[in-house]
This record gives structure tokens, C-alpha cells and sequence, in this order.
């Protein structure tokens, strides 16, 4: 018998999650690319030029006209470079980076890896960063203050212009993480990126709301000078110096953000915004109406304080699903999440919730 060849799982009962099935274009565009290694740039040219094309676009996603950067393997790769890109510039001896407690994990192996000190600091009673807190902590060796424009957690959207100008006063660069919520902050009245106050860099990722294929992540910077301040001498390589993280690098990434972003931007990306703050509202409102304690959704994520037998329950009846680290149940609600599976999730629950109380 022939052995059965694995497959991928589904993304049916996938709620969690801040990654989601990729565009079709996207998808067939990876596969085109797949042997390229925009790694070395002056061999692998044409997706050398896709990268740029992509690195432009996203420059007009985020607000910025004349965008520095690249496309990197997801978030963590962008906001380990923003706290080496930070590093490198200043002048500090012993430098500090200055960042909220809803700051993604990420940054906690950034400074173990840099050997930078890393300042968390508490968030307001909206679970958003609070500059006076992050004031108290930032001092002369302050190299970076960061905010995020849709936090992991709660979907909540820091207040940039006032990041900015601590920034401003510590002599500081400032680094918004918005690797999930950059391709739905376009459609809402936040103040989040380069053209809303003096960013320098940002996480943005395509594989994400930006329904490219995984890996597909970007870094973007405000000036040349911080991607000079990443770059090393590439001796054997055609092209002579790199700046990135990694060296070779995916083609398929790059090609299909490219594609992605063909296909969307912008009125296909505001379509799936809109669905789904739609579904999230929806399954908000469907949850209050239950009785569980939901923290409203800013952005198309909502958490629920949801009692661990029922959580236990719905994870047995196959769904992925995640906690905050306050305990709380995430839905994510990412271009694959439709509101018949938010119907099959909360008819789920309520037969759950009937098991556990043996009703």
C-alpha cells in the first residue's frame, strides 16, 4: 500500500490564528518563484525588481512616499531589524529600547539576541500603550520607543502621534509594529503610520491580512540611513553589501506579496476589512448576548472571557483556538473566517456550554 502522502489541515475551524489561506494569485505566484532567492539581488534579478515593486506598494499602504526596506520572513525577523537598526545608530553606550506590556514576543528575543535592554512599561485601562508610563522609564540611552497598530491580544492601536513626540524628546527613533493590523488600519480614523507622525520603521506584514503566501513579511524605514545601519559586506555574493537579516531569502515571499498586492490593494483589501469587522462585531455582540464578559472589537479581533471547561470543550470538537496571557479566548477574524463558521462556532458553544453545566 502506498504510504498516504500528508496533507495540510483545513483552515475551517481556525480562529485564532493571524494567518489565513493565501489569495489565489498569491498562491500561484509563490510557485513560479519558488527556486528565486531575492538573497542575492544582482543574480536573481527579476525578483530583485518584484521586491522593490513591493516594497513601493507597501510605502503606499503605510503612508510613506519614498519607502526604504525589503521583504523579510514575518514579523519577528522586521522588529528584530528595527531594534538593530536602532542600536546601531545611537550613540548610547548601553542602550534601551522602551515598549509597552502588549508588545509582541518578539522583541523579548530581539534584545536577548542584540543584548539590549528591554523597558516594559503598563498599558492604559483601553489596554493601550500610555506615553506618561513609558516617559517614566526613558532616559539618555533611550535608542527606541515602539507602539503597535494592532496588538496581538486585544487589537488595539497605540497612540502614535504621542509615541512620536516622546521619541522626538529622548532622541529616539520610533518603531510601530503593525504586522497584523497594516492592511485594515487604511480603512479606519486611526493615526498609525508614516504619514500621521515621524515614524521611522515598521513591521507590515503581506502574510497576513495582506493574504499573501507564508513566509511574506515587511520591514519598511523613513531613511536610507537605517538600512545603511543594517547592511555588511557581501564579499562573494555579485551585489556587495546585504542588508537584511537573513541571507538567501524567500522568492516565493516576495512574488507573492507582489501579487497580492496587485490583486487587492486597495479595494479588495477594504472589502475583507469591512467583512470582517462585520464578523467580528457580530460574533462580539452574539457572545455578550450569552452573558461572557467581551472586550469590544476595535479591529476584526475579539477576546471573551471564556471559563476553561468551555474552552477544553470547543478545542475537543476540533477548533484552534488561543488565549491572551490573561487567559482570555482570541478570535481572529482573518479573510477565511466567514460568519457561517462564527454561526457553527457559537451553536458549538452553546451546546457545550449545556454539556458542561448538564443542562
Amino acid at each position: 500500500m502506498e504510504p498516504a502522502v500528508p496533507q495540510p489541515q483545513t483552515f475551517d475551524r481556525v480562529l485564532s490564528s493571524m494567518c489565513t489561506r493565501p489569495h489565489p494569485a498569491a498562491r500561484a505566484a509563490a510557485e513560479r518563484f519558488l527556486a528565486t532567492n531575492p538573497g542575492d539581488p544582482e543574480t536573481y534579478r527579476s525578483v530583485a525588481g518584484l521586491e522593490q515593486d513591493v516594497v513601493d506598494r507597501l510605502g503606499e499602504v503605510t503612508g510613506l512616499d519614498s519607502p526604504h526596506g525589503y521583504v523579510a520572513s514575518g514579523g519577528t525577523e522586521a522588529n528584530i531589524q528595527a531594534m538593530r537598526a536602532a542600536r546601531n545608530r545611537t550613540e548610547a553606550a548601553d542602550p534601551n529600547v522602551v515598549a509597552p506590556e502588549s508588545v509582541h514576543f518578539s522583541f523579548q528575543k530581539a534584545a536577548e539576541v542584540l543584548g539590549v535592554d528591554l523597558r516594559i512599561t503598563p498599558v492604559d485601562t483601553d489596554r493601550r500603550a500610555d506615553p506618561d508610563a513609558m516617559a517614566d522609564v526613558v532616559d539618555a540611552d533611550t535608542a527606541l520607543i515602539v507602539g503597535i497598530a494592532g496588538t496581538t491580544e486585544y487589537g488595539r492601536v497605540d497612540p502614535i502621534p504621542a509615541l512620536a513626540d516622546l521619541a522626538a524628546d529622548a532622541d529616539a527613533l520610533l518603531h510601530v509594529d503593525a504586522a497584523w493590523g497594516g492592511f485594515a488600519l487604511p480603512f479606519t480614523d486611526h493615526e498609525w503610520n508614516f504619514s500621521h507622525a515621524a515614524v521611522d520603521t515598521m513591521t507590515i506584514d503581506p502574510h497576513k491580512l495582506g493574504q499573501a503566501a507564508v513566509p511574506a513579511g515587511g520591514f519598511l524605514a523613513r531613511e536610507g540611513a537605517t538600512m545603511d545601519a543594517l547592511a555588511v559586506e557581501t564579499p562573494y555574493l555579485e551585489s556587495t553589501s546585504q542588508a537584511t537579516l537573513t541571507g538567501t531569502r524567500s522568492g516565493a515571499g516576495v512574488a507573492s506579496a507582489a501579487a497580492a498586492l496587485d490583486e487587492l490593494w486597495p479595494a479588495g483589501y477594504r472589502q475583507a476589512y469591512e467583512r470582517a469587522q462585520a464578523n467580528a462585531e457580530w460574533v462580539a455582540a452574539a457572545l455578550t448576548d450569552r452573558g461572557f464578559d467581551v472586550i469590544d472589537p476595535v479591529l476584526p479581533l475579539v477576546a471573551v472571557d471564556l471559563p476553561e471547561p468551555l474552552f477544553d470543550a470547543l478545542t475537543e470538537r476540533g477548533w484552534r483556538l488561543a488565549r491572551t496571557a490573561r487567559g482570555e479566548l482570541r478570535i481572529v477574524c482573518m479573510p477565511h473566517v466567514t460568519r457561517e463558521m462564527l454561526t457553527a462556532f457559537v451553536r458549538d458553544l452553546d451546546d457545550c456550554r449545556s454539556a458542561v453545566d448538564g443542562t
